[in-house]
């Protein structure tokens, strides 16, 4: 059974056509009163042209070495900014670097307050999952 829902997404609302494929354990649905008419989806260019929201990226788990706390990779992508310097004092959460992922900007933080020993990381080199960054001790 093909079914239609409405939904909205950054002020925008879209028409979308889902098809049941099975009704799990007896489930009954209420069936929609009307639908309102819908102007139609804009063209995927103009969704992709808006500016992305900056988010903090999921920190990956520390790994001390020799003293220090590396700051990895969480995902691959491309180093936008370099924020810290070697030497620099850093406290907890602040913002090190900014790493562009998947068209997102996702901001690297300190896990710990510490000094800046080491920086792996340079504005616009490509980095993979796990890759050591910044190391802080």
């Amino acid at each position: 059974m093909l079914r239609k829902f409405r939904v909205k997404l950054n002020d925008k609302e879209y028409v979308v056509e889902m098809e049941e494929i099975g009704n799990p354990e007896g489930a009954s649905f209420a069936q929609p009163a009307a639908p309102a008419p819908v102007a139609t989806a804009a063209p995927v260019q103009a969704a992709a042209a808006e500016t992305p929201v900056v988010a903090p990226a999921p920190v990956a788990a520390p790994v001390n070495v020799e003293g220090g706390v590396e700051i990895t990779a969480p995902m691959p992508g491309n180093i936008l900014d370099v924020l810290v310097n070697v030497g620099d004092v850093v406290a907890e959460n602040q913002v090190l670097l900014v790493l562009e992922a998947m068209k997102m900007e996702n901001n690297i933080v300190a896990t710990q307050a510490g000094t800046v020993v080491a920086i792996s990381a340079q504005k616009g080199s490509t980095i993979d999952v796990g890759q050591v960054m910044v190391v802080i001790k």
